[in-house]
């Protein structure tokens, strides 16, 4: 495959020399094309002429491009030209995997669907990021709001009567990495048959697997799940408490032993005695008095002083943290659990910013930024250049606007 070349450390990783040509926009896809480029693959981004819508977005999109778009180039390309569709066909055909989040149709349009690219190269995986599998759903259009409404999600996470939404874009995000995960399956596949295939992931049935335990819960126990607000908790003590100055703090104990833990730290011996607080289940059972009990007893302590407490014996809790105090947080700071991005747009763009990396290890280290979040059309210019377009062909293309 043709590659522009970068870092040495990137070859140290597990999806170097792998091509990805991601045709995305938003979250989802981006999130796929994100897990792929964090692991080491060239990751490609096709943006239209226009650039990326979410490069713009204010309020709760203003992170969305600068989080979801590091570690791969920029590449844009204006589809309806008849020209710029052909480049995308020749970028798509130097690929090992395509990704697509469009509405169904869309990329047909272009001879860039998985039924066109693999008559060129059969090796090619092509993941499809979608509202809905094929079925009854699939044309309508779809958000990760939609789908938490219509998939139990936003009402388990609301009060009774009251659905909302989950505070992240949860499915976006969690669709995108499904995908990644497809790709790596059929990475390993084509590795053993020499072929590619088609993968897809969904907005609607990623809730619907999130939501699968409450499900379960009914067929298990014939009683719908409650809102989490007004939840029959699994456990006896697992709650959040106001005390002390109004502070707020989620306490819990999850098993015996830690009720036994949490009496004795406490000071309260008439509670690890009392009979109907012995197990786990009857402290659930008993929920309705005890927890009003203990929210009174613990109003008298500081949140400090507890957690300072809670540490110490080694009882599971919480400070209760807004987003952006997690800049802050030591053990994120200690274990390199940030790295610095320069931002590409906006009224900071050229300026430094901290995000947030995979939360996981390989061969005992993060992941980190090697490309910092493209400029629209970056790398234009040398992509067309390692496809093999002379300099002539590609004035031609600017001029023509068929590439940015």
């Amino acid at each position: 495959m043709n590659q522009i070349s970068e870092t040495p450390a990137a070859a140290a990783l597990p999806l170097a020399g792998l091509r990805v040509v991601e045709f995305t926009h938003m979250v989802m896809g981006p999130t796929c094309g994100m897990v792929l480029a964090d692991m080491g693959a060239e990751v490609i981004k096709v943006e239209p002429i226009e650039g990326d819508r979410t490069r713009h977005l204010l309020g709760s999109g203003a992170g969305f491009f600068p989080l979801f778009n590091r570690n791969k180039k920029s590449i844009a390309i204006n589809l309806h030209a008849a020209d710029g569709a052909a480049v995308a066909r020749k970028l798509a055909a130097s690929a090992d995997v395509v990704l697509e989040n469009f509405k169904p149709g869309t990329m047909a349009k272009y001879g860039l669907d998985y039924a066109a690219l693999s008559k060129v190269n059969e090796r090619l995986i092509y993941v499809s990021h979608k509202g809905f599998l094929p079925g009854p759903y699939e044309h309508r259009p779809a958000l990760d709001e939609v789908v938490q409404m219509m998939g139990g999600l936003a009402y388990m996470t609301g009060r009774p009567g009251d659905p909302l939404r989950a505070g992240s874009s949860v499915n976006d995000i969690m669709g995108g990495m499904f995908g990644a995960i497809g790709a790596l399956g059929a990475l390993i596949q084509r590795g053993i048959t020499g072929k590619g295939q088609e993968v897809q992931s969904a907005l609607f049935e990623n809730n619907v697997f999130l939501v699968g335990q409450h499900m379960l819960q009914y067929a298990i126990t014939g009683k719908p799940a409650a809102p989490m607000p007004d939840r029959i908790s699994a456990w006896g003590v697992y709650d959040v408490f106001t005390v002390k100055d109004g502070e707020q703090i989620f306490l819990a104990a999850v098993s015996d032993a830690q009720w036994a833990t949490f009496c004795e730290a406490l000071g309260f011996a008439d509670l690890k005695a009392d009979p109907q607080y012995a197990n786990n289940n009857l402290r659930v059972q008993a929920r309705s008095t005890l927890i009003p009990l203990l929210r009174e007893r613990l109003a008298v302590h500081s949140a400090p002083d507890l957690t300072a407490l809670f540490e110490r014996v080694g009882l599971p809790y919480a400070p209760i943290r807004k987003p952006e105090e997690l800049y802050d947080d030591e053990h994120l700071l200690a274990t390199g659990g940030l790295a610095d991005i320069t931002l590409p747009d906006g009224e900071r763009a050229g300026q430094s910013a901290k995000t947030t990396l995979f939360p996981f290890t390989m061969d005992g280290r993060r992941l980190g930024v090697r490309l910092q979040p493209p400029k629209q059309g970056e790398h234009t210019t040398a992509l067309l250049s390692a496809l093999g377009y002379d300099e002539t062909a590609i004035t031609a293309l600017h001029s023509a606007g068929a590439v940015a």
